[in-house]
């Protein structure tokens, strides 16, 4: 990956990541990003950010311990988690001289060529402005997106629409493996590959936490979608130090994915 030619760069960061495992939201960690994109944008980088969170937050808010299944339940707990997810963002931001925007999509927002416009309009006025998109699915009218969907797949998206140079997607895992390292001793971290490898699909397997809706398949998925606009992809671990002034460094951690 060129980082000298990495200019505009789309940041997702899970639910496991964000709420520090559920034990409500992690003010410590997104300070951590808000420094390192200060750092990004001084160097002439433009960033957004695409965070899970918000019904994890919200259950944390409203007492709840398990996720409920049914789906006003976790449309109200989405409402709720994402008044805590805005407030903790602008706070941490707003401490390195950042200003942040919330933007909520949908994927109907994105295949209506209007809104798909409007939405990339706004996304490019604000990255002109020096303003920080912080992006999430708008949980409280959609239902597939909680039953089916994840934020990886919005991330690549939004990667799509402003025709990103690279897509990062922090995890608690270090990287795609060659099997799961929870589960398998001999699993090797996968350094380079191409998206959209067929291998890639197989080896990625197994869902998330009971927090986080995606497992490796979806940031698998995410990266061959991201590739159609050229993007290149990492999944790297949100817990590793400095994990984005170092990857704009050029040092390599966790797996990239190349678009050819």
């Amino acid at each position: 990956m060129n980082t000298q030619k990495t200019k505009r760069i789309v940041v997702k960061v899970g639910s496991s990541l964000v709420t520090n495992n559920g034990e409500g939201l992690d003010h410590a960690a997104i300070a951590m990003w808000a420094e390192q994109m200060a750092t990004l944008l001084s160097a002439g980088h433009e960033v957004l950010m695409v965070s899970s969170g918000a019904i994890a937050e919200g259950m944390q808010r409203l007492g709840w311990t398990k996720r409920p299944q049914e789906i006003h339940q976790l449309q109200a707990a989405a409402a709720v988690g994402q008044m805590g997810l805005v407030q903790v963002y602008e706070s941490c931001f707003a401490r390195f001289d950042l200003r942040s925007a919330q933007i909520l999509l949908t994927n109907a927002d994105l295949a209506h060529p209007e809104r798909n416009a409007n939405a990339k309009g706004t996304l490019e006025t604000l990255l002109k402005l020096g303003v920080v998109p912080i992006i999430n699915e708008n949980d409280t009218v959609v239902t597939d997106e909680i039953k089916f969907g994840d934020n990886d797949n919005l991330a690549a998206l939004v990667a799509n629409l402003i025709q990103a140079d690279l897509l990062v997607i922090l995890t608690d895992q270090g990287g795609l493996f060659t099997a799961d390292p929870r589960r398998d001793a001999s699993a090797i971290l996968l350094s380079d590959a191409v998206a959209g490898d067929p291998t890639l699909e197989k080896m990625a397997g197994g869902a998330g936490s009971e927090l986080s809706k995606g497992g490796m398949l979806t940031k698998v998925l995410a990266a061959k979608v991201a590739a159609q606009t050229g993007a290149v992809t990492v999944i790297a671990c949100g817990r590793e130090l400095d994990v984005l002034t170092r990857l704009m460094n050029g040092e390599k951690i966790g797996t990239h994915l190349a678009a050819t």
